[in-house]
């Protein structure tokens, strides 16, 4: 009788080991078991921080989430939990947002734009963090060392100096009675800041001159840009989202007044500006989806990830809304696109 007790408790315990060891997979999540007791799949939950809803942050996101489902990682399959966070462009939500995340049980954390990703950053110490659609990550402070960051946190930077530069180039080349160029901006948001410098410096080097006009929320998007009508010569945007998320207001104002639009996305021309020089955010957003995928499955550290940044810039054009600004399309300025068949919007 003690002989038997004995097999049927050690037979126990090796079950119930067997069972704890199914449940801590390599490279994090959670393997789902059948009826059976037989690992079948893993299932992973991340948390994303989106600081507003518009065209590029959206695009950039259905790129994540598109990479984690070619990886075999979707909602679909119940193989991802998304705890999904929207800021609708208040500080006070973003903030709100990141102190929530702090505690978060998730694998990964998402950050969706510079003021996202710098609320994530300062709270998120626990989780990797990945970010998006920001500008300029050492000037936001996210990281220290593009090569090597070092922390938990690390990304894909959404913008190339170059692209302002060539820009601006396109502008002076084909634009020559453009002499002042007006910037609808919120200085509250550090990538703004940044790129405006950049394409300050550029129209410097043509005797072109940046006007700004501030903002400080999206309603007031449309005053600004009306305040510049007869003072400058073209509009520009940079990658500010609170003025991107108002950007109808100023497509309307441009093109009831013949002022070319110039934009720092694809999005906004595919929408109504003339031309920008930039790629997908749809791509950008892949890009970092597959970082995604080597950290939840490969066990990355988030530490030894090399920052990104779009390396294949080309000219886009809207020859579609050329005639609203007053502009004729010339080939001169076709044959800048490389990729006329995907960057000409015609």
């Amino acid at each position: 009788m003690k002989r038997k007790m004995w097999l049927s408790f050690t037979l126990s315990a090796l079950l119930v080991t067997a069972v704890g060891c199914g449940d801590k997979p390599e490279g994090g999540g959670t393997t789902q078991t059948g009826s059976g007791g037989e690992a079948e799949k893993k299932s992973y939950s991340i948390a994303i921080s989106q600081i507003v809803e518009h065209p590029s942050l959206d695009a950039t996101r259905e790129g994540i989430l598109a990479a984690l489902k070619e990886a075999g990682i979707s909602e679909e399959d119940n193989t991802l939990k998304i705890d999904y966070n929207n800021a609708q462009g208040d500080p006070a939500n973003n903030l709100s947002i990141g102190q929530k995340l702090k505690d978060t049980k998730s694998d990964l954390v998402v950050a969706i734009a510079t003021p996202s990703a710098q609320a994530v950053a300062e709270n998120v110490k626990e989780r990797p963090v990945l970010f998006a659609a920001v500008t300029d990550p050492i000037d936001a402070k996210l990281v220290s060392d593009l090569q090597k960051p070092g922390g938990n946190v690390t990304g894909a930077s959404d913008t190339n100096p170059e692209a302002a530069k060539q820009l601006m180039d396109f502008i002076s080349t084909n634009f020559p009675d453009v002499k002042k160029i007006g910037l609808v901006i919120n200085e509250g948001e550090a990538n703004a800041v940044v790129m405006a410098k950049t394409a300050e410096e550029a129209l410097a080097e043509h005797g072109i001159e940046l006007v700004k006009a501030a903002v400080t929320n999206t309603s007031e998007v449309k005053q600004a840009a009306e305040s510049l009508v007869g003072k400058v010569d073209a509009y520009y945007i940079t990658l500010d989202n609170v003025v991107v998320s108002g950007v109808d207001a100023i497509i309307q104002t441009a093109q009831k007044n013949k002022i070319p639009f110039f934009s720092s996305d694809r999005d906004t021309v595919e929408k109504g500006a003339f031309a920008t020089v930039g790629f997908k955010y749809y791509d950008h957003g892949y890009q970092v989806g597959q970082m995604a995928v080597e950290i939840l499955k490969n066990g990355k550290n988030p530490a030894d990830m090399e920052v990104t940044k779009p390396d294949k810039l080309d000219l886009i054009l809207n020859t579609k809304v050329a005639a609203d600004y007053g502009i004729e399309v010339t080939d001169a300025m076709k044959q800048e696109v490389k990729d006329p068949d995907n960057n000409i919007i015609e």
